[in-house]
């Protein structure tokens, strides 16, 4: 009876360890709630869409499959500009870096270009395979295929600086915000479904957004045939304030890291 009495608290010891752990670490406590509620939204309003448009069911194939495939763009893009950065700090490299001639822009757009690299190499083998699978291409985009990813390119960088910036300030408490960040704002950036579907109110958020502007544009193209020119500058403007807010942001928690010394103490 002991021996289960002591058995007992030390699963009650290791589970107060993992509470004090959550307790202290927000991004933690807001991942798990985070990934339910992101699917409830997401499909909620791709099914009310759906059960409201019958007719747009019949073309929902190629708009869903280009959909997936420029969703991943910007997902792979914000995910491999993060990585860039948390491989250097999982290594403890990051102090060795920035006692060399190194300097943070520097860093920043070698980590634009491996984003980049990482993208294409995630991406392109899904695109050629949904020819191959479903003989469907998101080629037949044509041009405008090349302004769509980089625009969704350049709002990846957008939110991967101000993910870096999160990891500077908070450390690894804030490690899981690399995967779950660029999904908040997944459910107003119109992926699926058109803008209308959803409540008026939020429209206004989704128009504040690069990412609503490419898939609208997407699905323009795919509906009419016709390229909307408005559309694609409007996610352009909209992408030189966030890449101009989001260095901001990353220059200033890269200043503070440094002058506390935390790029020496980074890692695993």
């Amino acid at each position: 009876m002991s021996e289960v009495m002591a058995s007992a608290r030390r699963i009650g010891a290791m589970m107060l360890r993992h509470y004090y752990v959550l307790r202290g670490s927000w991004p933690r406590l807001m991942e798990l709630a985070y990934w339910p509620t992101m699917q409830m939204i997401i499909w909620g309003f791709m099914t009310q869409f759906l059960a409201t448009n019958s007719s747009w069911v019949a073309q929902a194939f190629g708009v869903l499959l280009a959909g997936v495939l420029l969703w991943d763009t910007l997902f792979r893009g914000q995910i491999g500009f993060a990585l860039s950065f948390l491989e250097e700090m999982w290594a403890r490299n990051l102090g060795n870096l920035f006692v060399s001639p190194l300097r943070p822009y520097e860093h920043l757009l070698s980590m634009m270009m491996m984003s980049m690299i990482r993208t294409l190499i995630g991406v392109l083998p899904a695109a050629l395979l949904a020819i191959l699978f479903y003989d469907y291409s998101i080629f037949s985009l044509g041009l405008p295929l090349v302004a769509f990813f980089l625009n969704l390119m350049m709002l990846s960088w957008a939110v991967g600086m101000v993910v870096i910036a999160l990891i500077l300030r908070f450390g690894l408490g804030a490690e899981n915000a690399a995967w779950f960040v660029i999904f908040m704002i997944a459910p107003v950036s119109a992926v699926y479904y058109p803008v209308t579907v959803l409540p008026e109110w939020l429209q206004y958020v989704a128009w504040s957004l690069p990412s609503t502007y490419v898939f609208e544009g997407m699905r323009a193209i795919l509906f009419t045939g016709h390229f909307d020119a408005s559309l694609f500058f409007g996610a352009l403007a909209l992408n030189v304030v966030y890449l101009a807010i989001g260095a901001a942001i990353y220059f200033y928690a890269f200043h503070r890291a440094r002058e506390r010394g935390a790029l020496l103490q980074m890692g695993e």
